[in-house]
């Protein structure tokens, strides 16, 4: 083996799983896949899996996702969850906490070298939004790195990336990161393990123009109708993006 990673588990919801990031079929690219491929040129019988599926809550996460990854017993596994969870409006702390750091004392408790994630910056995307997810983001925030200390977890502070406050890194629906989003969180995980794999992926983007007041109103209006919407009504009826998709790659297999 060359590398020091020669399988790699990536457990979670649409962020690992790589909306809206897809490949020419239109099944979904994101930052996981281009950190497998990097891994995969540094090892030789490389193997990688990636169980997340959009949409799913922390608990469903931990019971369905964690024990799979640790049972694959990989040399890596990222986890990120629990997004999802904080833009509920039941949302639990203390139960969220638990579940989430019951999650990392077993992955870690596997063997694997853990990665964790702070959510990059999305409150500006949503400003009228600012006062109710700055206290549950900054809960959150908190508990991420504590249980990465407390745990000797790789963190991956994407919060701390000003980069991604910048909304040409976010798809059209403004919750999903687009192909620059993903490049960039991929840059950021594979400098947290000390590899380099193409510094493209954290390029500056071109000086953006103004934006036109009218312009921007009806991209408001639009994005309300084709992606808020939906949204809300899946809240109101107890749906999931996820409720019919399953793991793209739900083996560790070769890459």
């Amino acid at each position: 083996m060359r590398g020091r990673w020669a399988s790699y588990v990536a457990i979670g919801d649409s962020f690992t799983e790589g909306m809206d990031d897809p490949y020419g079929d239109g099944t979904y690219r994101g930052w996981a896949d281009l950190v497998a491929g990097c891994l995969a040129a540094e090892a030789d019988a490389f193997r990688y899996a990636n169980l997340a599926v959009r949409g799913r809550l922390l608990p469903a996460v931990v019971d369905a996702q964690v024990p799979l990854a640790a049972a694959m017993r990989p040399d890596l596994v990222t986890f990120v969850a629990g997004g999802n969870d904080a833009l509920r409006r039941r949302f639990d702390p203390v139960r969220l906490a638990e579940a989430y750091e019951g999650a990392v004392k077993r992955l870690a408790a596997s063997g694997a070298t853990v990665v964790l994630f702070t959510p990059a910056d999305i409150t500006t995307n949503y400003p009228a939004a600012r006062r109710y997810l700055v206290p549950r983001i900054d809960f959150f925030l908190d508990l991420i790195r504590e249980t990465a200390e407390k745990y000797d977890a790789h963190l991956v502070d994407l919060w701390a990336d000003d980069g991604f406050r910048d909304r040409r890194m976010w798809s059209i629906d403004r919750l999903h990161l687009n192909e620059s989003g993903h490049r960039r969180v991929a840059h950021n995980v594979l400098s947290v393990l000390g590899l380099d794999c193409d510094p493209e992926w954290v390029a500056a983007l071109p000086a953006a123009s103004p934006e036109k007041w009218l312009a921007a109103r009806r991209a408001d209006l639009q994005w309300a109708r084709v992606h808020l919407a939906p949204w809300v009504g899946r809240r109101l009826t107890g749906r999931s993006s996820g409720d019919t998709i399953t793991a793209k790659r739900p083996d560790l297999a070769g890459f």
